[in-house]
């Protein structure tokens, strides 16, 4: 057994398609295809269920992969932890971010992140939260940006900042007339909401409750921009976080924003990586650079609807 073989069973896990996993590994299919089962008659069990179209782990399969999995990483820690130690500051960095986030942060942080870190590799994988802690623990990613709470004794969970809500509604809307309103307003009020399984669904509804608001049931957006899309037609109202009216977020003309004046309702986003990671001091460096974004990008100013102030606002030549 060698960790090449690990690597070929990890794959195929992941792949389910012996020509697909060979070609992640960059070898052959016969040559991953025999090793898996050199694999098998050293363990002296049936890893693999092997049809025409279709590959299935056998429950043992599945229990060596995952173990695979761990070796795997720890042996990329191990690599890593010696990268660090010839340049602490160089060499890459796997970080996961959920779609409601991610586009609408990157914009004002990649450019602090290349002035910090001019050596760093930075591999950006957006994926939704579950998928992104699954990720974390297999080793998979180094960290991840996920919306407090966290709960996993595995990993550990450094505070970033916190980002306020927004309620926006169509122009022709009551509420249009007005820069602000109370959280219990929001009672007399059905959302747009993203469907199952975006984190921020979950923090909107908890808003809902605490303001008493409902669900348009009947229509669930796939993504921030449709729902976006849906309030400029003048089909509901919804909650934005305050990054996703920040420019360079084009500001809509058919879309009022209010904030709340009797409550803050917002999300609380941290960095996560596993405790046992050997990259913790650097990601701790890294956290900072997050840390240190202007408070103005989470501020609302109802003049502006979002734009930039002078501090935000990008140089021009």
């Amino acid at each position: 057994m060698n960790l090449r073989d690990l690597r070929y069973l990890v794959a195929l896990a992941d792949h389910k398609h012996f020509g697909h996993a060979a070609a992640a590994c960059f070898v052959s299919q016969p040559t991953l295809s025999t090793q898996i089962r050199k694999l098998e008659e050293e363990l002296g069990v049936v890893l693999v269920e092997r049809a025409p179209r279709k590959v299935m782990l056998t429950s043992a399969g599945l229990e060596a992969a995952e173990r695979a999995r761990r070796i795997v990483a720890e042996v990329e820690q191990m690599k890593e932890a010696a990268r660090r130690n010839r340049d602490p500051e160089a060499g890459t960095v796997r970080l996961g971010m959920f779609p409601t986030l991610g586009p609408y942060l990157l914009p004002h942080v990649i450019p602090r992140l290349r002035e910090r870190f001019p050596q760093l590799e930075l591999l950006l994988v957006e994926e939704k939260s579950d998928v992104l802690l699954a990720r974390l623990r297999e080793g998979r990613l180094d960290a991840g940006l996920l919306a407090l709470p966290v709960h996993d004794d595995q990993l550990h969970a450094e505070f970033l900042f916190e980002e306020p809500f927004l309620l926006a509604v169509p122009e022709r809307h009551p509420l249009a007339r007005r820069d602000s309103l109370a959280l219990r307003e929001l009672s007399e009020q059905r959302l747009l909401l993203l469907e199952d399984g975006h984190c921020l669904r979950e923090q909107a509804l908890e808003v809902c409750h605490l303001g008493g608001a409902g669900e348009r049931s009947e229509f669930r957006a796939t993504s921030l921009e449709t729902l976006r899309q849906m309030v400029a037609a003048d089909v509901g109202v919804t909650l934005l976080p305050m990054l996703a009216v920040k420019p360079p977020v084009a500001r809509s003309d058919n879309i009022h924003l209010l904030d709340f004046h009797d409550s803050s309702p917002s999300r609380r986003i941290a960095m996560a990586w596993r405790r046992s990671s050997a990259m913790e001091g650097f990601l701790l460096r890294l956290a900072e650079v997050f840390q240190q974004l202007p408070a103005d990008l989470f501020q609302f100013d109802p003049r502006s609807g979002g734009a930039p102030t002078a501090e935000t606002r990008p140089a021009t030549t």
